[in-house]
């Protein structure tokens, strides 16, 4: 794949791992991960079906762990249950977090009326827990910051942040982190690229959302997997002016910090 691997250990703090494209092939995904020096990943999973299959990933491979929510897309489609299912689940001992959960406007897809009402009461239920909380946020950063003031929460990452420096200030100045994917490694993404050479040191996140996002130089792999997190931070580490080693070191310490792994 081109990098070579880190002194430093990495952490892909974001995938889904049951997503077919990767769950059929998973033990190479999983060889090719350690093999560029991936020792942690958390896979997130969005809907009642993928928590069964997430915690039953996590079992058969007691190093990964995973984050169950209903994904603001999926609201929809949750059943009247889902919650009270979801609230029995997250003692089990692999699961690090809630999310994604969270408000997006690009899509439609949900109507904004149930997103919110999913979207609160999940967060009562990781403040109540004191959970870390993993936030999709598409065109509604304003709206989920809004949200969330209102609650007590131990930690929240905006996954996947491509937002303007404005943006970034306002989760930041909540307290809240931002986690970085392939999207920060494209031809379009200086203004991106200037976002995470600024982001405190400790509260900056590294992930794959693989299947998605696969990183340059290796978009033409339309499959992204946690191995390719090296290139993100690889592009960030040159941003920020520090050496590839340093930040795997230092986002994989966030990484095991911001979940409670350790």
């Amino acid at each position: 794949m081109g990098v070579a691997p880190m002194s430093n250990s990495l952490f892909d703090t974001h995938c889904h791992l049951t997503d077919p494209r990767l769950l059929s092939q998973l033990a190479d995904v999983l060889a090719r991960a350690a093999e560029r020096g991936v020792a942690h990943m958390v896979t997130i999973a969005t809907d009642p079906p993928d928590w069964t299959q997430a915690l039953a990933l996590c079992r058969g491979f007691p190093t990964l762990r995973c984050a169950l929510g209903v994904h603001p897309n999926e609201a929809h489609k949750a059943p009247a249950d889902a919650l009270a299912v979801l609230e029995g689940l997250l003692g089990e001992k692999s699961v690090v977090a809630l999310g994604e959960i969270g408000l997006d406007w690009h899509y439609g897809i949900a109507h904004r009326e149930i997103q919110y009402r999913l979207f609160e009461r999940q967060l009562a239920m990781a403040a109540e827990r004191q959970l870390p909380v993993v936030i999709h946020s598409r065109e509604s950063v304003a709206d989920c910051l809004a949200v969330m003031s209102r609650y007590a929460l131990k930690r929240a990452v905006f996954h996947c942040f491509t937002g303007s420096g404005e943006e970034a200030e306002q989760i930041l100045a909540q307290g809240f982190w931002l986690g970085f994917t392939g999207v920060v490694t494209f031809k379009n993404g200086a203004e991106l690229r200037r976002v995470a050479a600024s982001v405190p040191a400790d509260r900056l996140l590294v992930e794959t959302d693989a299947p998605y996002l696969t990183p340059e130089p290796m978009r033409k792999q339309k499959v992204n997997e946690p191995a390719m997190v090296a290139y993100t931070a690889a592009v960030i580490a040159r941003e920020r002016g520090v050496s590839a080693e340093a930040l795997a070191g230092l986002t994989t310490g966030n990484g095991l910090r911001f979940y409670g792994i350790g």
